[in-house]
C-alpha cells in the first residue's frame, strides 16, 4: 500500500494530506427511528450503537433502507420519530461540519480537476496550492490538476469526490456504494484511500452490496432488512454465524441484491 502523502502545515508540524480527525471520532446513537413516506414507513424503529473507532460496514438488499439510513444519520432528510445522537448530543451544525459524504455517482463542478479542490477548501479556509497538491497526489490524480473534472474516468472521478471529502478533515465518512459501478483496480484504489484515512482517525461507515468486499474492509456489520435494523455484530461474527435468518438467506444468496 503506498505511504500517505505528508506535508509541512504553517506551524512546521506533519501531518497527512487526507483526513486528519483533530478531535476524536464521535459514537453515533440511533434509537427507535422511523421514517415514512405516504403512511409507509421505510425505516422502522432503527436502533443501534456505532463505536467511534471501527469501519463499519452497511448492508442489505435493495430497498432495505441503507441509503435512506445513512441520510438521516447525516442530516441530509429528518425522521418522522426517533432520535440520533452524536456522542449523546444531537446533530447540529458543528457535527454536521464533521461529517463527509461520498455517493455512489459524484457531482463535480465544471470546473478544472484543481478547481474542484479549491472550492471546497476555500469554504474550509484553507485555500492552499499546497494542501491541494498533497489531496491529489494522496488519491493519484496529481497529473489530472489541469484537466476539466468532467472528462476523468468513473473511477477517476469517484477518486476526486473522494479527495474533496478528505479535504475537509472529517473525524467521520459515510460512503454510499462508491465502488457499486466500478472496475475492480479502480475500487482497489478507493479502498486503499479510505483505509489510510481510518488509519489516521477517521470513523468509516460504508454502504456496499458487496459482499467480499465488506469481508475485506468491515470490522462490524450492519444489516438491514425491510428498514429495520436486523443484525448488528462484528464482522468476523456476522460472517460465520449469521444470527439472523435474513441474514444468512442474504449471505447464500436467497434473497437476491435487487429484491
Amino acid at each position: 500500500m503506498r505511504e500517505a502523502v505528508l506535508k509541512l502545515d504553517v506551524a512546521g508540524h506533519r501531518e497527512a494530506a487526507g483526513a486528519v480527525s483533530r478531535v476524536a471520532p464521535p459514537r453515533l446513537g440511533v434509537e427507535e427511528l422511523v421514517y415514512e413516506v405516504g403512511g409507509r414507513r421505510l425505516i422502522d424503529g432503527a436502533t443501534v450503537t456505532l463505536a467511534p473507532d471501527t469501519r463499519t460496514v452497511v448492508m442489505g438488499p435493495n430497498g432495505s433502507g441503507k441509503s435512506l439510513l445513512m441520510r438521516l444519520v447525516t442530516g441530509l432528510i429528518q425522521p418522522t420519530a426517533g432520535r440520533i445522537s452524536w456522542d449523546g448530543a444531537p446533530l447540529d451544525e458543528a457535527m454536521r461540519k464533521r461529517q463527509a459524504l461520498v455517493f455512489q455517482r459524484p457531482v463535480l463542478l465544471r470546473r478544472s480537476v484543481a478547481e474542484n479542490l479549491d472550492f471546497v477548501l476555500r469554504l474550509r479556509g484553507r485555500a492552499e496550492p499546497a494542501r491541494r497538491d498533497a489531496l491529489l497526489a494522496e488519491v493519484g490524480l496529481e497529473g489530472h490538476a489541469r484537466q476539466p473534472a468532467r472528462l476523468l474516468s468513473g473511477g477517476e472521478q469517484q477518486r476526486l469526490a473522494l479527495a474533496r471529502a478528505l479535504a475537509t478533515e472529517p473525524a467521520v465518512l459515510v460512503l454510499d456504494e462508491p465502488t457499486a459501478n466500478l472496475d475492480p483496480a479502480s475500487t482497489h484504489l478507493i479502498e486503499e484511500i479510505v483505509g489510510r484515512a481510518h488509519d489516521r482517525g477517521t470513523k468509516v461507515i460504508w454502504v456496499t452490496h458487496d459482499i467480499g468486499q465488506a469481508r475485506r474492509l468491515a470490522d462490524d456489520i450492519v444489516f438491514l432488512s425491510a428498514g429495520r435494523i436486523a443484525t448488528h455484530a462484528p464482522a468476523a461474527m456476522f460472517f460465520a454465524r449469521p444470527a439472523t435468518e435474513a441474514a444468512r438467506a442474504y449471505l447464500e444468496g436467497r434473497i437476491h441484491i435487487g429484491q
